[in-house]
C-alpha cells in the first residue's frame, strides 16, 4: 500500500479524531499534524476518549498508527542560546503529548544558530536532544533544511554531525523534504544519487519520513518556498520517482503543498499521484470548486 498523506488540522474540539477524519477525506493512508499552533505555546488538553475513537477509526481504515507523523512547533530552536531552556522544556512537553496520543515520530527543524556559528549551534542541538530523549518513547526526526539564513541541517554532513553525538541513537532519525533538498542544492532528478549519499553518510535506517513538495525556486536557491505537486522546478515525474521508489515503500510521504485560494489541494493531489498522470489544469480545477 502506498503510504501517502498530507498535513491535516488538529482542533481543540475534535483533537486527533478530527485529524483522522480529514486525512480519510483526502484518500490518504497516513498523515501529519501539529498538536497545536506551530507559532505559539497554546495547547489544549488531550482528550483520551477522542484518542480512543481515533484509534478505532484508523484501525477500521487500515491506517498504521506507527506511520503517522507529528511536527514540532517552529518556535523551538535548540541551536541558539537565547531561549534555549524554553526550547528544551517546550520540546519535552511536545514529546509528552506525542506519548499521550500514542504517536511514534516527531519531526523537528534542527534550528538556526543566529550568528553563533555552526559549531556552537550543533553543540547546542546535540545537548538539547540528549536532554529531551533521556526518558522518551518518541523518535525525533531531524528535517533536512533549505539553508535559509543560519539554518542548520542544510546538508547530510551537518545532520551526521548531530546524529553522531546523540546518545540514544534508537530515538533519532531524519525526515527528508524534497523542496528543502532542492533549495539546498540536492538535485531531485538524481534522487538515486541522493539516497546513495545519504546511505553512505548517515545510513538508510535513519530515514523515517519524506515531505513531498515541489519548489518555487531553482536548485541551490536556499529560499524554502513550497509549490504544488508538478507546478514547480522539481516537476511531477521527479517527485513521482521519489514517492514510488523501491527503497521507500515503508516510509510515509507527506504533502505540505500550498493551499489554493484558501482551499486544501490534498485530495486532488493524492488522486493525481495515485493515477501517476500529471494534470496541468489541476490548480484551475481546484479554484473552480472553491
Amino acid at each position: 500500500m502506498l503510504l501517502i498523506g498530507s498535513h491535516v488540522g488538529y482542533k481543540k474540539d475534535t483533537g486527533i479524531l478530527g485529524s483522522v477524519k480529514e486525512a480519510l477525506s483526502y484518500g490518504a493512508t497516513t498523515f501529519m499534524f501539529y498538536t497545536g499552533a506551530p507559532q505559539n505555546t497554546v495547547r489544549s488538553p488531550i482528550d483520551e476518549n477522542l484518542v480512543k475513537e481515533a484509534n478505532e477509526l484508523m484501525k477500521k481504515n487500515n491506517i498504521d498508527k506507527d506511520k503517522i507523523i507529528v511536527h514540532a512547533p517552529y518556535i523551538i530552536n535548540l541551536a541558539n542560546t537565547e531561549k534555549y531552556e524554553f526550547a528544551v522544556e517546550f520540546l519535552k512537553q511536545e514529546i509528552k503529548r506525542c506519548e499521550q496520543l500514542g504517536m511514534k515520530y516527531l519531526v523537528l527543524h534542527p534550528g538556526s544558530h543566529v550568528g553563533l556559528g555552526i559549531d556552537i549551534g550543533i553543540k547546542n542541538i546535540v545537548s538539547g536532544l540528549n536532554e529531551v530523549l533521556k526518558n522518551s518513547n518518541v523518535t525525533i526526526l531531524l528535517e533536512t533544511m533549505a539553508g535559509k539564513g543560519s539554518e542548520i541541517g542544510k546538508n547530510f554532513d551537518e545532520l551526521k554531525r548531530i546524529i553522531d553525538k546523540v546518545e540514544n541513537k534508537e530515538l533519532i532519525g531524519v525526515c527528508m523534504d524534497t523542496c528543502h533538498l532542492n533549495d539546498s542544492g540536492y538535485n531531485i532528478s538524481e534522487f538515486d544519487n541522493i539516497l546513495d549519499t545519504f546511505s553512505n553518510k548517515i545510513g538508510m535506517k535513519y530515514l523515517k519520513c519524506i515531505h513531498i513538495n515541489d519548489s518555487k525556486n531553482i536548485l541551490s536557491s536556499n529560499k524554502d518556498r513550497h509549490e504544488n505537486i508538478g507546478f514547480g522546478t522539481i516537476g511531477f515525474d521527479n517527485l513521482l520517482k521519489v514517492i514510488y521508489h523501491d527503497k521507500l515503500k515503508d516510509i510515509p510521504k507527506i504533502l505540505e503543498t500550498p493551499y489554493v485560494d484558501k482551499y486544501a489541494p490534498y485530495k486532488q493531489e493524492i488522486e493525481m499521484i495515485k493515477k501517476k498522470i500529471f494534470d496541468e489544469n489541476l490548480i484551475e480545477k481546484i479554484k473552480g470548486t472553491c
